[in-house]
């Protein structure tokens, strides 16, 4: 099967990319592990930055000052203009196609603020921002006839004889067969790695890394790795995601004395950190939104109520919220030029898998939804552009190569999903809030170990037809190679810089 633009993903990035490349004249198919609507996108619960003035005075350049001063001087300076320039007409494109944006009493989108923003600038939906936005653009890819293909493993990328990717190996989950899908472009939105810390994070499962993985595997570069942003406030029991928009409204920090020990609208690296030192005290650490009413939560803040009821058993109205950091967003990831195209010709990359260099050390909050619409577009029409003045080359793969696809059995002496959960905690312990060399290095030991008995681990279901146990014991072989990949970048940082933070030696 062969297209111009074969998208890899199908979450903000890869959903907006498809309606781009689409509109621009190419042929479009999106292929995605798992359903569209149960990617990441929908956990973006707080906003999308964009300079509006709606509920107070508010700018581009102060989007953009806000934007280098959380990245730690390690943003692109162009990069981050256009994306926060881009932001107004990224907002109202998703305006007029029916992201259902909460309103000011005179229908302005209404706007609040997140932590590091110098004004109230995240235009929301409820705390559902997210998930709206992802419901809209797949409702949308629908009525454009774009043809988007569940339940495909993407198993590597595919090169032409000249050294272009032009297509992609797959595991049908369903079937159990592996498939080649040709196009004369790529498009990776494949999402970030923070699931590399197992329980200890926000995401979903299916944040693994692959297509990052998949795309070192061929020679892409990669940069920035080390930094994983925590985020401050997740259930403490759980790790489910309570939004920033819960501090944005009001909302306090405490610890077990019923101290508020922090700014909690300071940049997320800062508040993760402070809550951290309060643990390591031998505090409970909580968050607080009783005074805001519930007529107030109930209006605004419905999920975070609904979550903390459903993994916490208490009801924020009357109770205090049991919270501490975990992983939530990875800002390394694929390196992509100005055109949002990697060093492989052909393969182009978008949303939190790609490195556009707009979020440097640490990402302000509200730029993750945005950085989706902007670069999404720009993925989209760059690849259609070079798809459509590309030669019509064939892919030439040998398929002798599927046989390392194949199951196997007797190689299960050590279970890989014990194997995953220790190094979920080891990395949350020592590649973490707060790292040292000794434990770095500790944890890249363990690794290369773990790597060196990977023959040892296996799977125990040897069914073709919807193998879970397969596709999650390849999972963890990308994760292995983004954990090497993630310590070994944090090895050659000495300086602490935003959310790679090197304690200081006595």
């Amino acid at each position: 099967m062969q297209t111009d633009v074969l998208i890899i993903g199908a979450g903000g990035a890869g959903l907006v990319a498809a309606l781009n490349a689409k509109e621009s004249g190419a042929s479009v198919l999106v292929i995605t592990k798992e359903y569209p609507t149960r990617s990441q996108t929908c956990m973006a619960q707080g906003g999308i930055n964009a300079a509006l003035g709606n509920a107070g005075k508010d700018s581009v350049e102060a989007h953009i000052k806000n934007t280098l001063k959380s990245a730690h001087g390690l943003a692109n300076e162009e990069a981050v203009r256009l994306m926060c320039c881009e932001a107004p007409n990224a907002v109202k494109w998703l305006d007029s196609i029916g992201v259902c944006f909460s309103r000011t009493k005179d229908a302005k989108i209404a706007q609040r603020t997140l932590g590091g923003a110098s004004a109230p600038r995240a235009c929301y939906a409820q705390d559902y921002t997210g998930l709206k936005i992802l419901h809209t653009l797949y409702d949308r890819c629908m009525s454009e006839g774009i043809e988007i293909l569940s339940e495909k493993y993407l198993l590597e990328l595919i090169k032409n004889e000249d050294g272009c990717v032009c297509g992609a190996k797959v595991l049908d989950i369903r079937s159990g067969e592996i498939q080649n899908y040709e196009s004369r472009a790529v498009i990776l939105a494949t999402g970030g790695y923070s699931r590399i810390y197992d329980k200890n994070s926000t995401n979903s499962t299916a944040s693994t890394g692959d297509g990052i993985a998949v795309a070192a595997r061929i020679g892409a570069s990669l940069v920035d790795m080390e930094f994983v942003q925590f985020h401050p406030t997740a259930l403490k029991n759980s790790s489910i995601l309570i939004s920033e928009s819960a501090r944005g409204e009001g909302g306090y920090l405490l610890n077990s004395k019923g101290e508020r020990f922090t700014n909690e609208l300071a940049p997320r690296d800062e508040v993760s950190r402070a809550i951290n030192e309060e643990i390591l005290k031998g505090e409970d650490i909580f968050l607080d939104i009783r005074h805001l009413g519930e007529e107030f939560i109930e209006e605004g803040l419905p999920q975070e109520r609904k979550l903390a009821k459903l993994y916490e058993n208490i009801d924020p109205v009357h109770d205090l919220i049991p919270i501490r950091p975990v992983a939530h967003y990875t800002m390394g990831g694929i390196e992509v030029d100005k055109n949002s195209a990697t060093t492989l010709k052909g393969l182009f990359a978008a949303g939190e898998c790609a490195n556009h260099r707009v979020h440097g050390a640490n990402r302000l909050g509200g730029n993750s939804l945005l950085e989706i619409v902007v670069f999404g577009k720009q993925a989209g029409v760059n690849a259609a552009k070079y798809a459509l003045g590309a030669e019509n080359t064939e892919c030439f793969q040998a398929e002798s190569e599927n046989e390392k696809y194949q199951l196997e059995s007797g190689k299960n002496e050590i279970d890989f999903y014990e194997v995953r959960e220790h190094i979920g905690n080891l990395f949350y312990k020592n590649v973490g809030i707060v790292r040292k060399k000794s434990e770095l290095q500790e944890a890249l030991n363990e690794i290369i170990d773990i790597k060196s008995k990977l023959h040892l681990m296996g799977v125990s279901d040897n069914s073709k037809v919807y193998n879970s146990n397969f596709i999650e014991f390849l999972e963890f072989q990308n994760i292995l190679e983004i954990c090497e990949n993630v310590v070994s970048s944090a090895l050659k940082r000495d300086e602490s810089c935003g959310a790679h933070y090197m304690e200081k030696l006595s």
